[in-house]
């Protein structure tokens, strides 16, 4: 198709996306879809226990369960603006206390459920929690964190299984009656989730989401997503991904399976079992074996995110399906989109144009435009963006700029057409399959071993899983490894932080690169070999012997 016709295309689903009204709240919303799709599945959790309730549920049954439960919640005291921490793995009762909560006017806190004491400690406490939903198998680090200092009264803790003595069980928030409309309800400028994020200064920061960027998300994502009607969520729902894949199968009248947890390996099997046509697609997936039977599956459409160029027409070709670079941030929602009709940048890695209801710029560090080519940062603007960061006042005021520009971090040109290719980032950070892990928190740990002097994190590049975490680090004086030998290194990692943040891989050095001003001068570490596995300890080497 023709640059213009394709640019035309964008333009036109732009507009029509950006026309349509909101509901005035999420729950209006679940409620508006529950009146068009009735008993449709608007779910299916697979791979669950037939016995676990709700793992298959209608629009309507959704409509009615989020309402019996934001009941429940109010009459147990959870007030509107209030914030409440979920602790849950991929079963139903994280949807549904997410909307239910929506419906209070109450902002759930997403939290990680491989998180330590010490990081749930944060959480909690840096977004000022007043109750807490959490499976029975989080517990020992619940207890473990309430031994050391009792942030929560105990009835305020919701669990999903076997509360203990003082605690309240959580499946008995739907023998509540349904919560009626207040008049006085949330609306769209009213937060919905304090969503963590790591940044640059070590500990998360809680980014304020309200129900209009989330309803704007879900639009967003429908949009992209085309005719497609079963989607699959295989990430964790304390994370992004599944929650705004939900909206947009509600948007779409469709039904969002759900897995308990990624698996290359059973991911082609998900797919034909559940008719699967849209997905994010899971790059470990190419690395599998080729198959002759391979493109014999009903997807439709998949995104992409960092796939390596030259591996995007092979995916299309190997598994039948059109599959779509786009960026994203927990800040933004969506930001860039590439259009469905662009085949001739397959492979070309850009991310593509502005997302509905989102401008963009590519700014020089001292915030002047930069025209087509020219490196800089992107700033992304529009309705719908985070309103800031939790507490956190100046690194709001860092993170926007005049006229509601905010700077993403991420380094990126512009070619004539407008499509956008990332370049690289500002901030110190590692991705590691998806997750953001914070250079410098994971400093701060190793810091707090007295052998360590200097420690210095970095990315590894990984075909797998786009990086992984290698630590740096220098002794004190007169110390040698064999004072503080590896093993003992990513124990007390383990100990301090989740397991997908523990450094892969470990490197001692006499001495670190230093800039003029005396700081650790990364980019040379990184810049120094070609492969920065040479001359570090592999920690999954170690532990296969």
């Amino acid at each position: 198709m023709p640059m213009e016709h394709i640019l035309a295309a964008h333009a036109a689903m732009r507009a029509r996306v950006e026309a349509a009204p909101f509901a005035p709240s999420l729950g209006a919303f679940v409620d508006q879809q529950a009146a068009q799709h009735g008993s449709a599945l608007v779910w299916r959790f697979i791979e669950q226990p037939d016995e676990l309730p709700m793992r298959a549920l209608s629009y309507t049954g959704l409509a009615e369960a989020t309402r019996r439960i934001a009941a429940g919640l109010a009459a147990r005291g959870v007030k509107r603006g209030e914030r409440v921490g979920v602790m849950l793995p991929n079963i139903p009762a994280f949807p549904l206390t997410w909307l239910a909560l929506a419906r209070l006017g109450a902002v759930m806190i997403p939290i990680n459920t491989g998180y330590t004491a010490r990081e749930l400690d944060y959480v909690l406490s840096d977004g000022g929690a007043a109750h807490l939903v959490v499976h029975e198998d989080a517990l020992p680090v619940l207890l473990d964190l309430l031994a050391q200092r009792p942030l929560l009264d105990p009835g305020a803790i919701h669990v999903v299984g076997r509360p203990p003595a003082g605690m309240r069980a959580w499946e008995s928030l739907l023998e509540a009656d349904p919560l009626a409309d207040a008049p006085d309800g949330p609306g769209l400028e009213d937060l919905v989730n304090l969503q963590y994020t790591s940044g640059t200064t070590g500990f998360p920061k809680g980014c304020m989401l309200t129900h209009r960027y989330w309803l704007t998300l879900g639009r967003v994502a429908a949009a992209r997503g085309g005719d497609v009607g079963v989607l699959l969520a295989a990430q964790p729902f304390y994370y992004m991904d599944p929650q705004w894949l939900l909206l947009m199968a509600m948007h779409l009248g469709g039904r969002l399976v759900v897995a308990p947890r990624a698996s290359a390996s059973r991911f082609l099997d998900r797919v034909r079992a559940e008719g699967v046509e849209y997905c994010i697609f899971p790059q470990p997936v190419l690395k599998l074996p080729e198959r002759p039977d391979d493109a014999a599956n009903p997807l439709k459409r998949v995104s992409i995110y960092g796939l390596r160029p030259d591996m995007h027409a092979e995916l299309e070709r190997r598994f039948g399906c059109i599959a779509r670079e786009s960026f994203g941030m927990t800040e933004i929602g969506s930001g860039l989109t590439m259009p469905p009709e662009a085949t001739g940048m397959v492979g070309s890695g850009s991310c593509g144009l502005p997302a509905p209801f989102r401008e963009a710029s590519i700014r020089d560090e001292h915030g002047r435009a930069l025209g087509p080519d020219a490196v800089g940062e992107l700033w992304i603007r529009g309705p719908g963006i985070l309103k800031g960061y939790w507490n956190k006042p100046e690194a709001t005021a860092d993170a926007f700029r005049d006229g509601g520009w905010f700077r993403t971090g991420d380094l990126f040109r512009r070619d004539a057409h407008g499509f956008h290719f990332i370049v690289g980032r500002v901030k110190d950070m590692i991705r590691r399959s998806g997750e953001n892990i914070a250079a410098r928190e994971v400093e701060a740990v190793l810091l707090q071993l007295d052998a360590v002097a200097e420690a210095a994190v970095i990315p590894v590049p990984d075909a797998d899983r786009g990086q992984e975490v290698k630590a740096c680090l220098v002794l004190r004086p007169g110390l040698t490894p064999e004072d503080l030998p590896a093993e003992r290194v990513f124990a007390h990692c383990a100990r301090g932080l989740a397991r997908f943040k523990v450094p892969r891989f470990l490197e001692y050095r006499d001495a670190l690169p230093k800039t003029p001003s005396q700081k650790i001068a990364k980019h040379v570490l990184i810049a120094e070999r070609a492969d920065l596995r040479e001359g570090a300890i592999d920690r999954l080497a170690m532990a296969q012997g």
